[in-house]
């Protein structure tokens, strides 16, 4: 099984969003852009062969309109002397890169720890906050450049995709191979995920179980997920509460989830059809409002407050998938970050960030 994506992406098979197999990654180093502008780069996965370049990158910058994009891609588009159009046919490998105006970029985590490492893979712990490759906010403050600053340009490849709020595992390939293998696993769902939550409310019963078709786009929030009986697709996920407690006189759980299916934001819009949203969501916690206004840099204290913590509270805590190598099932997990478990221990709530667009 696999679970919960990045909605900028993150792979076109009946249960995936077409984004889950990389992302923008290695790109011609030549011809750097001139102060005040930022090179975006991306080369094809394989899953998009035959897109057209304006619809591939319309899944990687869901944010950016579709008639803006278009212009960018007239104007901006670097490919080794190469003019690509929004109609360009795109194949596997296709490298090239995106100029934009620079703009402030807002700042990452910076630690990255390393939960394994062979010849095979590399396994991270990414914390809240990283967006995995760039986009067209981050640029710099990535996973994917964090990556390649301390072990060099082709040491490893993400195979999938969290939000940059989420916490949690993230699996890399270290050769053409692996990365090849992990793709085909994740297509096939032949990767068991778990997550940890923190919710809103006491769920009645210990186990409960989601099933509720999820649908792209919603009237407020292009980049969100709705549930559709009629135009989503089948999505069904699995909860087990792990404790129920009290914080400020308001209930809360700890939860851990099982994701059947691989939707966009499938387990944050399933906790709230089930009546529990993740803590900090602001995208489907308790206002609609609340995600376009932190994008436009508004969100008043209030909501802060109401939100309790600055990021929502999901994390990839546990994966197990056959080796790419040997064949071998292999399990790793990463611990609940401290954030999370000072909130469950009732410490002092951090004080809101600045407001930057969230995914």
């Amino acid at each position: 099984m696999h679970g919960e994506k990045d909605s900028s992406a993150e792979d076109s098979s009946p249960e995936q969003e077409p984004s889950e197999q990389g992302g923008s990654s290695r790109a011609p180093a030549s011809d750097a852009a001139p102060e005040g502008f930022v090179d975006i780069s991306f080369v094809v996965e394989p899953n998009y062969a035959g897109w057209r370049l304006e619809d591939y990158l319309g899944q990687k910058l869901r944010r950016m309109p579709r008639e803006r994009l278009a212009g960018i891609i007239l104007r901006g588009v670097r490919c080794e002397g190469r003019r690509l159009k929004p109609s360009t046919p795109v194949y596997p490998g296709l490298a090239f890169r995106l100029r934009r105006p620079g703009s402030e970029e807002p700042e990452t985590p910076t630690t990255l720890p390393v939960v394994f490492q062979d010849e095979w893979l590399l396994v991270l712990d990414k914390p809240a906050g990283l967006p995995i490759h760039p986009t067209a906010r981050y640029h710099k403050g990535t996973l994917v450049s964090i990556l390649r600053e301390r072990f060099g340009e082709r040491f490893a490849e993400p195979a999938h995709r969290l939000d940059r709020e989420t916490s949690g595992l993230v699996v890399c390939g270290r050769t053409t191979e692996a990365c090849r293998v992990l793709g085909r696993l994740f297509v096939s769902r032949d990767v068991h995920k778990e997550y940890l939550a923190l919710c809103e409310g006491h769920p009645p019963e210990d186990t409960f179980t989601v099933d509720a078709p999820i649908a792209e786009g919603t009237e407020l929030i292009r980049i969100a997920v709705r549930i559709d009986a009629v135009e989503g697709k089948p999505s069904r996920t699995r909860f087990q509460v792990l404790q129920r407690f009290t914080r400020d006189g308001e209930p809360f759980a700890l939860l851990r989830c099982f994701p059947e299916t691989g939707r966009q934001h499938q387990i944050r819009i399933h906790l709230r059809e089930a009546g529990f949203p993740l803590v900090g969501d602001k995208m489907y916690g308790p206002d609609p409002g609340y995600f376009d206004r932190f994008s436009k840099h508004s969100l008043e204290p209030e909501a802060w407050s109401r939100l309790r913590l600055p990021r929502h509270a999901l994390h990839a805590e546990r994966i197990v998938f056959p080796h790419p190598g040997t064949g071998a099932e292999v399990s790793f997990s990463a611990p609940l970050p401290s954030d999370l478990a000072d909130f469950i221990a009732g410490a002092p709530l951090p004080p809101p960030p600045s407001t930057a667009p969230s995914r």
